[in-house]
């Protein structure tokens, strides 16, 4: 076995610990990627999965994570890269990108209420999104006492993806009421958008 390669993640902010372990295990076959807080060690997981990659991790004292991804044996590794290619967005996925948890300016109050209605309509609509992403006050959408929760945990059923700005989420002090969707990193977003067919901001 080659061997393995290590990526010391510690102390760096979204999305340099991703970018870090993609470019790694690019060029190895076994990469151990070292963290010290649970966002990171989501995204890398969640990086290695999409990668196909097996992957598995260590817990160590102070907060600090060490994530094994292993390349499995003649397989190759999925672009999935941040793309700018012109000829992407056409046949790329209808993302529905929500920066905030109202819709338009002006009353925050009728807002909130449309922003509500929205979100309803989507459930309604035949044609659904096929990825959500939530940052910045958009992610109080998916948190536990939303309006909207009902909402969003409908469309999650029916396939849609929903990536929620784990910055977002440690801003706002509400992580640990996350309900729906999955904590998501700025490497994510920007390729989800990128890559976006359609691309839709109420």
């Amino acid at each position: 076995m080659s061997e393995i390669k290590i990526v010391n993640a510690t102390g760096l902010a979204c999305p340099q610990p991703v970018v870090l372990a993609k470019e790694a295990i690019e060029k190895n076959d076994q990469v151990k990627v070292v963290v010290d807080n649970e966002t990171a060690l989501e995204n890398v997981k969640r990086l290695g999965t999409k990668l196909g990659c097996d992957v598995s991790v260590e817990a160590k004292a102070d907060g600090i994570f060490e994530i094994i991804l292993q390349r499995k044996a003649g397989a190759a590794l999925p672009d999935v890269a941040v793309s700018c290619d012109a000829s992407t967005p056409a046949g790329g996925p209808f993302v529905v990108a929500c920066a905030e948890d109202k819709m338009g300016r002006g009353s925050d109050e009728l807002g909130s209420v449309l922003m509500r209605s929205f979100l309803h309509t989507l459930v309604l609509q035949k044609e659904k999104p096929d990825v959500m992403i939530f940052y910045n006050s958009g992610v109080k959408l998916t948190v536990s006492g939303s309006e909207t929760l009902d909402d969003l945990k409908e469309l999650a059923a029916a396939g849609v993806e929903m990536l929620v700005c784990g910055t977002c989420l440690n801003y706002f002090e509400i992580k640990d009421q996350l309900a729906v969707g999955v904590v998501s990193n700025m490497y994510d977003i920007a390729s989800t958008m990128s890559r976006a067919g359609r691309l839709l901001t109420p």
